[in-house]
């Protein structure tokens, strides 16, 4: 493209995703129980997010509906999971045989969200 400027922009998001809940081991109450009952929302939408996603790449149920509404967290997501876009998920697990439990769910997401496959592609105007 002789006499053209290009230029790249990328957008990158950063998300701690924290970690379940577990109100018992915890101990919570008042507005720390609360704060964890919707970090647990946000996780339980993700996973349905991703779990669609993952889903769609596998060409099961094709006309399943994305649930991105069900939560701020998967909005603001929404480009990172299912556009276009290169996405790695990092995930942390506790050791010891008490986190056992919390361990397997955290590798059986990870397992989950690693089936989504997206093909970037750079966007560009004619």
């Amino acid at each position: 493209m002789a006499g053209k400027e290009g230029r790249l922009k990328s957008m990158i998001n950063i998300v701690d995703l924290a970690g379940s809940e577990k109100q018992n081991q915890a101990g919570t109450s008042g507005d720390r129980l609360a704060e964890g009952n919707a970090i647990n929302k946000s996780l339980s939408c993700l996973g349905n997010v991703i779990e669609v996603l993952a889903d769609h790449c596998m060409g099961k149920n094709l006309k399943a509906v994305v649930p991105y509404r069900d939560s701020k967290l998967t909005m603001m997501l929404k480009d990172a999971l299912g556009g276009n876009s290169a996405t790695i998920m990092v995930c942390a697990i506790r050791p010891g045989g008490t986190y056992y439990e919390e361990t397997l769910a955290t590798l059986r997401y990870a397992d989950r969200a690693k089936k989504i496959k997206n093909k970037p592609t750079i966007n560009e105007d004619p």
